[in-house]
């Protein structure tokens, strides 16, 4: 085993848990967006859910007026 000055040790954990730590946060990251875009897609479908509701209203409101 080669013997090096112990800063050079300390530089080699140093990055070790830097990589780590990239990677931890990155996987967090993921799950964080994933649940963000979930919640958008949410929010998008009852936005359309409400707008072929809003439409269908309209609908029977013009047959209404129309066979009248």
């Amino acid at each position: 085993m080669v013997i090096l000055p112990w800063w050079v040790y300390l530089c080699i954990i140093g990055i070790l848990y830097s990589a780590y730590m990239a990677y931890k946060t990155t996987k967090e990251e993921k799950v964080e967006e994933r649940i963000i875009i979930e919640q958008e897609g949410k929010i998008y479908l009852d936005r359309m859910r409400k707008e072929r509701e809003k439409r269908a209203k309209e609908k029977q409101k013009q047959k209404i007026s129309t066979n009248n």
